[in-house]
């Protein structure tokens, strides 16, 4: 395994990019009234995964790092929510959603597992 320099270099932040890239793409499905509503709140959140990981890792302090990791957490389920929101309502498709719900799901139990680590 290669030594970790950089937040880059965590799997954690990598997959939260690749979240936000098929956000990105399912919310081109997402009708176009909704562009300040739902699919704002979705690209919002998804966005808010990295960013948080990329910001408590900038705080050079556990604690503070522990604690973007769990806004990072608390923005998956977020996300999650809004997907399960815009499945019920008809303006994604299946395919999309459990392309995006998978990657969810991963980023959670990498997430978890990381955050145990740390908070040892």
């Amino acid at each position: 395994m290669s030594e970790i320099k950089t937040y880059k270099d965590l799997l954690i932040w990598q997959k939260g990019i690749e979240i936000v890239k098929e956000v990105y793409l399912l919310c081109k499905e997402i009708p176009n009234d909704e562009i300040f509503g739902l699919q704002s709140q979705i690209k919002r959140s998804s966005i808010s995964i990295p960013s948080n990981i990329a910001e408590g890792w900038g705080r050079n302090y556990t604690k503070n790092y522990l604690q973007f990791l769990k806004y990072s957490r608390g923005s998956l389920l977020e996300l999650e929510t809004q997907i399960i929101i815009a499945k019920e309502l008809n303006f994604i498709t299946t395919e999309s959603f459990n392309k995006v719900q998978d990657l969810i799901t991963e980023e959670s139990k990498m997430l978890n597992a990381f955050i145990k680590s740390i908070d040892k």
